[in-house]
């Protein structure tokens, strides 16, 4: 009896855990098409970090990214556009020992994965600002394994002296829509508890320089 009840709470906290992956997921769309803007480089890569979270049915697994470079276009202290570049061989994992750390970010870094040594970069590209309830909507189109698709994500601008920070709140991303099919129920029915959820957790915080 206690076996059975022990297995409906967990599945109970997976299906809970589901259905807050899929309340925040961003919608990827078409890609869209923007000019060609002349970089600033203005972001402070020092500074400023990607942060991810991954699960599976045993638990989950965070770390960060850093950047190679970037820019925000700022009008009158408002965002008007800019990108960056995400240096993905600077992927870190935060919640396990150094062994296990490197082992599962050498796995995401392979080719089944993110495949790091053909695509060592990914992008994002603001596209559109709108301003909601103080805070802002921002749509980019987000570029992973050379597939470019178009997000919108919940964001704040804050300046502070002479450093604007643009960060972003918690939203999800289905890897599937990049390619990153290993361990996905979309595509493998045999997995049993051995698959990974397609939805990876995002956040950034993107800074100019001083």
């Amino acid at each position: 009896m206690k076996k059975i009840i022990l297995s409906l709470v967990v599945v109970a906290a997976l299906l809970t855990s589901c259905k807050e992956n899929k309340k925040d997921k961003v919608e990827a769309k078409e890609a869209v098409k923007v000019a060609v803007v002349a970089a600033l480089d203005n972001v402070d890569v020092d500074s400023s970090v990607i942060t991810w979270k991954g699960a599976k049915p045993t638990g989950t697994h965070d770390g960060t990214i850093l950047l190679k470079g970037g820019s925000l276009n700022l009008e009158e202290g408002k965002l008007t556009g800019g990108s960056f570049v995400i240096e993905m061989a600077t992927m870190k994992n935060l919640d396990l020992d150094a062994e296990s750390g490197a082992k599962l970010v050498g796995h995401l870094s392979a080719p089944d994965f993110f495949d790091v040594a053909t695509y060592a970069t990914a992008k994002f590209v603001i596209t559109n600002v709108e301003e909601t309830d103080n805070n802002l909507s921002v749509t980019g189109n987000l570029t992973v394994k050379d597939i470019t698709k178009s997000i919108t994500i919940p964001a704040t601008l804050v300046t502070e002296g002479n450093v604007t920070t643009f960060k972003s709140e918690k939203f999800n991303v289905d890897r599937t829509d990049f390619n990153i099919k290993y361990a996905s129920k979309k595509f493998f029915d045999n997995l049993k508890d051995k698959f990974i959820n397609d939805m990876i957790e995002f956040s950034f915080s993107v800074s100019t320089k001083a």
